[in-house]
């Protein structure tokens, strides 16, 4: 029922907007009538020309945007502004005798129909059940002719506003460079924080550790003490448990080898929080994809465990046609930074195979981080 509902919403919405495409279609040719013959004469359009091109072209992106879907951005120039308008009134007046057929039909369908129901035969015909069987399905043709109308005079709509409104190719280059000079420095940055990380474990961690054990060493070399071998021997054991801490952080040789499902295993296995994982995926994604995806888990749930206060992690990963989805979910309080270091970190990876991060934790949660990662 919603989504009929919906659908019926959306249907009555295409229809205002193509309405009033007819009329502001109709102001752009009289327009273009009184400012041709000044457009023919000057090579250059003249501002006042230009200005109430651009008011007219505002007009059509509001009704666009709000009516149509066709929200495309970008700064055209003078001239594709006037090309804008001197190919979309026609498409405009198309839109409004499509409507105006529509409308028409059921006029007269419910004329027909008052008629024969209060004034028995409208035009001499009966309504015997062939005749009813005929106008219905000549009435249901024509009522789909007309829709799949009005739906081709807003994809038309929608095709001038990207072709003529829209960036141009330098324009879309000029975005596409800066966004892979942003994605290259943010990868560049990553490196230097995770390298910057791994030095901070050795030298504040392990470091630590083998310099208490080397001392314990030499005491109980001295003393020949049993209690303090024993106490070098756990020290050794806690440096090895810690080094093979740092290895796995800086790359688990589970993804190698086992492939992501028991990589995000071994992290479910080592969160101090429940966490459940469903990996739903085919096959084996590309190298890239698969270690951008164990990464992503890894740190949302590293992030959940030590400050949302959860009490559950959800992990799915699936497939959807070339994207593979990440999603990770926590019960915890909300509120989670997406510009936080570990956060704006992830961010980077991902922007970095052309996929797109998302972060969604409002006060009082649940935090819902999403990474779509192209694989083909």
């Amino acid at each position: 029922m919603t989504r009929f509902v919906r659908h019926g919403a959306g249907g009555v919405r295409l229809a205002v907007g193509v309405a009033l495409g007819a009329l502001t279609s109709t102001a752009e040719l009289v327009f273009l009538l009184l400012t041709g013959p000044v457009l023919l004469v000057r090579r250059t359009p003249p501002h006042f020309v230009t200005a109430a091109a651009r008011r007219l072209v505002r007009i059509e992106r509001t009704r666009l945007t709000a009516l149509l879907g066709a929200g495309e951005n970008g700064e055209a120039g003078d001239r594709r502004v006037l090309a804008y308008l001197a190919v979309r009134w026609p498409v405009g007046l198309l839109g409004g005798g499509v409507l105006f057929l529509l409308l028409y039909g059921a006029v007269t369908t419910v004329a027909v129909l008052a008629g024969w129901l209060y004034g028995g035969r409208p035009d001499g015909i009966a309504p015997t059940w062939p005749i009813l069987v005929y106008l219905f399905a000549a009435a249901t043709v024509l009522l789909f002719l007309d829709l799949a109308g009005l739906a081709a005079v807003a994809a038309f709509e929608r095709g001038l506003v990207r072709r003529f409104l829209g960036p141009d190719e330098r324009a879309l280059m000029r975005a596409r460079i800066a966004e892979l000079s942003a994605s290259r420095a943010g990868i560049v940055a990553a490196v230097d924080a995770e390298r910057r990380r791994i030095e901070r474990d050795l030298h504040d961690g392990l470091q630590q550790r083998l310099v208490a054990l080397g001392m314990l060493l030499g005491r109980a070399r001295r003393n020949e003490s049993r209690d303090l071998l024993r106490q070098a021997h756990e020290e050794s054991r806690r440096a090895l448990e810690e080094l093979r801490d740092i290895a796995w952080r800086v790359y688990p040789a589970a993804l190698d080898d086992l492939g992501l499902r028991d990589a995000l295993a071994t992290v479910a296995e080592r969160c101090a929080v429940p966490v459940r994982v469903h990996c739903d995926l085919p096959d084996r994604p590309i190298k890239q994809v698969e270690t951008a995806a164990y990464f992503t888990v890894r740190e949302a749930v590293t992030n959940a465990a030590k400050h949302s206060g959860a009490t559950l992690i959800d992990v799915s990963i699936l497939r959807r046609g070339t994207l593979v989805i990440v999603m990770i979910t926590d019960d915890g309080a909300g509120g989670a930074d997406p510009g936080g270091g570990g956060l704006s970190g992830l961010a980077r990876r991902v922007a970095a195979l052309d996929g797109r991060f998302r972060v969604s934790s409002p006060a009082g949660g649940p935090t819902v981080v999403t990474a779509e990662l192209p694989c083909a």
